[in-house]
């Protein structure tokens, strides 16, 4: 990271974002850990990739909020600071809607996403991934495989390489874990 990335990061407030990310708190994720520790997992994934835009690791922060605590009350969020509504626009976008099936959801963000909802889309593909290896159920895993293979590669191939070669490792890796699983039985 360079002295002037360094300088950016020092103002950053990120401690009421991960106040209100604690709503997240004991709410348990079908790809395995919780919820609000996968907030901060894929905050840390983008500063791992030098990503520094506040507004980014901010949504990080809450990208799941809205989605999977529907009673949360929205104006919290938008009333943390005065980059609140670029955030909740960014959280928004990245939020599956209201009968919006996975596939759609995710050709939504490919078509029609902005670019810091795609690098943010990527980086919570990663972190999923990541934990995914913990999952215990074949079938989840394996579609969860085929849909990053189909949706996130491309997606990750078009805005950044190096997050598109750790996405394309854990694929590897999360399916030898399958092949070797189902070798098992």
């Amino acid at each position: 990271m360079t002295h002037e990335q360094m300088q950016q990061l020092s103002g950053l407030s990120l401690a009421p974002y991960i106040q209100v990310a604690t709503h997240l708190i004991g709410k348990s994720r079908e790809g395995g850990g919780n919820m609000f520790r996968h907030q901060l997992d894929t905050m840390s994934i983008l500063i791992d990739y030098n990503y520094i835009d506040s507004v980014l690791l901010k949504a990080s922060l809450v990208h799941d909020l809205i989605e999977d605590i529907p009673e949360f009350n929205h104006n919290v969020l938008l009333s943390i600071d005065f980059e609140s509504h670029a955030v909740y626009d960014l959280v928004m976008e990245v939020t599956r809607r209201y009968g919006e099936t996975k596939p759609d959801f995710l050709t939504r963000i490919i078509k029609f996403g902005s670019h810091n909802a795609k690098i943010l889309k990527v980086a919570d593909r990663i972190s999923n991934m990541i934990s995914l290896g913990f999952v215990n159920n074949l079938e989840f895993v394996e579609r969860y495989i085929n849909e990053t293979e189909y949706f996130l590669l491309p997606l990750a191939a078009e805005v950044n390489n190096n997050m598109l070669t750790e996405l394309t490792d854990l694929v590897a890796s999360r399916r030898k874990y399958l092949e070797d699983f189902r070798n098992l039985k």
